[in-house]
């Protein structure tokens, strides 16, 4: 990554007399080709240029900014001449110094200087030796070197061919790197080959024009995520997106940063040794205001330039600074200054040019930040707590009230560092075990696992509560099962402290208590007592649904309903998302998460939009809009991917898979088990959800015999399998299929005497649609009648369904017309939720009903014209649906959202007496055909 090499040899037999071997960092070992992550084209590409030098010559210019692997790459290219028998010669650029001209050119003839097994060639490598090595000021020989220099690298290349690797080109003398350059130009019809790093900032030197280039961009999320697995195993998630965050793609950073696990003061972005001189090797030979500059501007990243120059002004006894002290940081490619904002050029030059600062003098820094910010704001405070080093239990009571604020900016990094500094503050240890617990408890809802676990261990060396007490105890014993505490065992709350850490305890133990009905009463009963003024808190809310959604759902949609509606933390949005869908409310849920999705680009948290978007998903396919959801699970898949969250993006992925074999009636495809279990992190019910869907499409596939028997078994224990309440009316369909009806009602009745008054209003309208769906001939109409009187507004598949199953009755009861009408009404339903393996079958069954398919039937009446049918915009949308374009499509070609499309196709079927988008361009064509009759 970058590495300087110090002392330079040439490989092969020919100069083994001088040769000296190549010194790389500390601990650090150059990566042989088939190390190296993320650079799988550009080693290609350097195969291309071996092949290519030693037949015939060629040059190429790796160039990438500072700590991007461009010496990496180098010593792979290094490696792959050696092994396709080429000859090397090295040298290397200083950063941080003024080389002594030609010093480069000395490095890299070395070994050749004095070799007597070399041929003369006319003197070629003396005169070289006097300039180079004695110095002798000839200015004829000066003016020539670049050929000299040429000519004798030609003369060597005869026997083998040779390999010149440069390492940072641009921090060469002049002299060397213009005599380099000559020879790149000129290598071509000879066995030589030139490989040239050189760093790319935009106040650097120019590269040499018209040389092939290697461009080092930055590593995709996926590629570091790979490169940490690989050279820094064992961190948790959260703390892996922390190190790509603030590495930005950039390797050596990633190697090189360390992970933030307790916060040093005062406060100073994190660097190492190694990262500092690769990043800012000049930094300390700024002038003096310049470095007091980039220093608070390292601290507080975000602000605006005057603010800034003011607070380096007050570092500096209250002098005026104009804005002529960015000029050297620019020139040395630290930062970018647009007039306003001043911005480093890779985040991690911020703790680059940082390193190393003085205690005093960054305290100094950040008092000097907090005299210029708004006075108590979180960022002033937090500026004012690192000045500080003695107790101050005031200032500690204005962090602890301040993390509050910083929670509602969703903020919660800053809000951890402000309870941890909180702690420190103060002097009385019950005050400092309060900060402490509800810090680890930060820590554990943003997902890092370790620094939780190790803050609330220095919680219980504190006075806390006996509900804090047990909090605690139960982060410091989280593993893969799940918490074991008995809700039997925890004492009531005494006070808001206590209150609090019941609230937390719950919401951390009930995802893990579905299968103990025992224990899920216990917490109910707990949650119940619990003072009124917490009754529709997120977190209670979140606890009663993940612990007895079946049995406690009217109660958590009651509350949501009466929820105070200017909750603006995205992590209480999610848990009362994931609250109304688990209480079978998808709609509440789906504006819940679309929300947090708006929060989370507002606040441009990218990690966090995969399981707002995943969730939104699941909302879709309950309500049965399966394009929807297909639509949504994609799209988070994409951006897991993008942020290279492994765990999101293979639960969306299996999510994805699941929904598209419901929508087009195929086989659902075996899930990996690996995959399950990473998925299952994000969604804890992942493989109910699994279980379920793949019985349901087992039915849309036609294999109701094996679909009937996998739902069976699931809604034989409802309360260990809540999706499958969902799949109340496929279940029903499948058992009027296989002959089964009595006991599918039997079976109803009794999950309706089970769920009792507390069940969903979704459950509700699905056990009426069921029910419907397999009455005999006697309760028929009058469990139909039942069932569309339910609130089917915003359920258009149930709707759908209801239409198709009593489409099929009237059918039977040789109600021919009224059985095409309820028939077509249903597949433009379902051809508008995307629910294509439905839409063929009601095709069937429209063709037993009596209904022709195609356009015109002999001696019959001939259709009428479209134009006459339609309006211009739904001709329109009718037209581009027969073309075979999606709804997706067809909006993006319009400028309106699928559903709309999907309501505008929703009314066109039945007027063009269609079911499918394939029968849409035969009947406009018929139409248009009568027309010009």
């Amino acid at each position: 990554m970058n590495t300087r090499i110090d002392t330079l040899s040439a490989a092969g037999p020919e100069f083994g007399r001088r040769t000296r071997q190549p010194v790389g960092a500390p601990g650090h070992a150059p990566a042989g080709p088939g190390r190296l992550i993320g650079r799988e084209t550009h080693l290609a590409r350097l195969r291309s240029f071996v092949r290519e030098a030693s037949s015939g010559g060629a040059a190429r210019v790796i160039r990438g900014a500072a700590g991007s692997g461009k010496s990496e790459l180098l010593e792979a290219g290094v490696a792959l001449g050696a092994a396709a028998g080429m000859s090397v010669l090295r040298c290397a650029g200083v950063r941080g110094s003024t080389p002594s001209d030609l010093s480069g050119l000395l490095q890299m003839l070395w070994p050749l200087l004095g070799d007597a097994r070399l041929p003369s060639d006319s003197g070629h490598l003396g005169a070289l030796e006097e300039l180079l090595v004695d110095g002798a000021p000839g200015r004829r020989d000066r003016a020539r070197l670049p050929f000299t220099v040429l000519r004798v690298l030609e003369s060597v290349g005869v026997a083998r061919p040779l390999l010149i690797a440069v390492d940072d080109w641009d921090a060469l003398d002049s002299p060397s790197a213009d005599v380099l350059t000559f020879i790149a130009r000129r290598v071509d019809r000879h066995p030589l080959g030139l490989l040239m790093t050189s760093r790319a900032h935009p106040a650097g030197p120019l590269l040499p024009t018209g040389l092939p280039e290697l461009s080092l961009d930055p590593m995709t999320p996926a590629e570091s995520a790979a490169l940490l697995a690989a050279r820094r195993p064992g961190h948790d998630p959260q703390a892996v997106r922390d190190l790509m965050a603030r590495a930005a793609g950039n390797p050596l950073a990633l190697l090189e940063l360390p992970a933030r696990s307790e916060d040093p003061f005062p406060h100073l972005p994190a660097s190492s040794d190694r990262l500092a001189a690769a990043l800012a090797p000049g930094a300390a030979r700024l002038p003096s205001a310049t470095r007091d500059l980039l220093l608070v501007a390292a601290l507080h990243p975000t602000a605006d330039i005057p603010l800034l120059l003011s607070a380096a002004s007050r570092m500096r006894g209250g002098d005026p600074l104009g804005f002529s002290v960015v000029a050297p940081a620019e020139r040395q490619g630290l930062v970018v200054f647009d007039g306003t904002r001043l911005e480093f050029t890779h985040p991690a030059v911020a703790g680059a040019v940082a390193h190393g600062t003085g205690r005093a003098h960054c305290r100094r820094a950040h008092a000097a930040l907090a005299a210029e910010l708004t006075r108590d704001s979180v960022r002033q405070l937090w500026h004012l707590s690192q000045s500080v080093e003695d107790l101050d239990p005031r200032l500690a009571a204005r962090l602890e009230d301040a993390h509050r604020s910083a929670l509602r900016q969703n903020e919660p990094a800053m809000a951890l560092r402000l309870l941890r500094r909180a702690a420190a503050l103060y002097s009385a240890p019950e005050d400092q075990g309060r900060c402490l617990l509800r810090a680890a408890q930060l820590a554990q809802g943003a997902g890092w696992t370790r620094t939780s676990r190790t803050l609330a261990r220095r919680a219980l060396d504190h006075p806390l509560g006996p509900l804090g007490s047990l909090y605690a105890e139960t982060l410091t014993r989280l593993d893969g099962d799940g918490p074991t505490v008995d809700p039997d065992d925890w004492p009531r709350p005494v006070g808001a402290d206590e209150t609090d850490s019941a609230l937390e305890l719950a919401h951390l133990v009930a995802p893990h208590l579905t299968d103990d009905r025992e224990r899920a009463d216990a917490l109910l009963g707990y949650l119940d007592a619990l003072p009124s003024d917490v009754a529709r808190d997120p977190r209670l809310l979140h606890a009663m649904a993940s612990a007895a959604p079946v049995r406690r759902a009217a109660t958590v949609l009651a509350r949501l309903t009466s929820r105070d509606s200017d909750i603006v933390a995205i992590r209480d949005l999610e848990r009362l998302g994931e609250a109304a869908l688990r209480a079978g409310a998808p709609l509440e849920a789906l504006d819940l998460h679309r929300q947090a999705e708006r929060l989370c680009l507002f606040h441009g948290l990218s990690d966090r939009l995969p399981a707002t978007v995943l969730w939104q998903g699941l909302a879709h396919l309950v309500t049965g809009d399966w394009e929807q959801a297909e639509t949504a699970f994609r799209r988070s898949r994409e951006e897991a991917e993008r942020n290279a969250l492994s765990d999101d993006a293979a639960g969306a992925e299996i999510l994805e898979r699941l929904t598209r074999a419901l929508r087009t009636g195929t086989v659902a495809e075996p899930v990996d088990a690996g995959a399950l279990a990473a998925g299952r992190r994000p969604v804890s019910a992942l493989d109910e959800i699994v279980a379920v869907g793949t019985g349901w499409a087992q039915v849309e596939s036609g294999d109701v015999a094996a679909g009937h028997a996998t739902l069976s078994r699931l809604l034989a224990d409802p309360a260990r399998c809540t999706p499958a309440l969902f799949a109340l009316v496929v279940f029903a369909e499948a058992a009027a299929a296989v002959n089964a009806a009595g006991t599918a009602r039997t079976r109803l009745l009794a999950l309706e005497r089970d769920l009792g008054p507390e069940r969903a209003p979704l459950v509700a309208v699905e056990l009426a649609v069921a029910q419907a769906i397999l009455a005999d001939d006697e309760s028929a109409a009058a469990l139909y009648e039942r069932a569309f009187r339910m609130d089917l507004a915003h359920r258009p598949f149930l709707e759908a369904s209801l239409r198709l199953a009593h489409g099929r009755w009237l059918r039977r009861r040789h109600e021919f017309t009224d059985s095409r009408v309820t028939l077509r009404q249903a597949a433009a339903t379902f051809a508008m939720m995307g629910a294509e393996a439905r839409v063929s079958r009601i095709t069937e069954e429209l063709r037993a009903s009596g209904q022709r398919t195609d356009s015109a039937t002999a001696g019959g009446a001939r259709p009428a014209p479209a134009a006459g049918l339609l309006s211009a915009q739904e001709l329109r949308i009718a037209r581009l649906a027969g073309r075979g374009l999606s709804n997706r499509q067809i909006g993006q070609e319009l400028g309106l959202s699928p559903r709309t499309i999907g309501a505008y196709l929703y009314r066109i079927f039945p007027r063009l007496g269609v079911t499918a988008r394939s029968q849409l361009s035969g009947v406009l064509r018929s139409a248009e055909e009568h027309a010009e009759a």
